[in-house]
This record gives C-alpha cells, structure tokens and sequence, in this order.
C-alpha cells in the first residue's frame, strides 16, 4: 500500500474519517477477500488520481470489527464515501473502475473533477 492510503483502526477511525475536513473514501476489506484484493489496485489508483482532493483510507474487517459493525457492513468489499463525518453514499462489491469512483465523488461529496 502506498502513502497515499491511510490504513484505521477502530480506534483511528474518528480521527482519520470522521473527523477529516475533506471527503474520504473508506474501503472495507479483509485480507481473506479475493474481491478486495482484486479492487486494491482500483482504490490505489483512485488515491493517486485524486490526490489533496480525497482522502482515502482502508479499513481491515476482519482485524477492527467494531467499525464495521457499526456501519452496517455485510459484505466485503464495501466502499462508503463520508463528507463532513457523514456517510453519503455506499457501493458494495467489487469490478469498480476509477472513474465510476470519482463520479460517486463528484456527484455525493461535491468533489470538482
């Protein structure tokens, strides 16, 4: 994973996404999941095409439990966009590509592309 990826914990979460100024891409994952390694290389293209626009953080499902619990997540991999501390919008599964990545941005966090 590159710098450009901010990897929480259920305790960082707060800090690192909630908290965040800026919109923040979560991706939750676990190590185990053949679809969110299969994704990885998409999410890690999008942090290098958005960068100082997106802050993007991976989440460990299996690893930090409450988090996702929280958030309702069932299924891996999920991926939520949060603008403000708020979830806006959530896609579940993978074969995402960058750029249905940034038009969810650009449409539920006001990102300008």
């Amino acid at each position: 994973m590159s710098g450009l990826i901010v990897e929480t914990t259920d305790d960082s979460f707060q800090k690192e996404v909630l908290d965040e100024g800026s919109p923040v891409l979560v991706d939750f994952w676990a190590p185990w999941c053949g679809p969110c390694r299969a994704l990885a290389p998409t999410v890690e293209a999008f942090a290098k095409a958005l960068q100082g626009k997106v802050k993007v953080v991976k989440h460990n499902t299996q690893d930090h439990e409450a988090t996702a619990a929280r958030y309702g997540v069932s299924a891996i991999p999920t991926l939520m966009v949060f603008k403000s501390g708020q979830e806006v919008h959530r896609l579940v599964g993978g074969g995402r590509t960058v750029d249905e990545l940034k038009k969810v941005v650009a449409q539920h966090a006001g990102v300008q592309l």
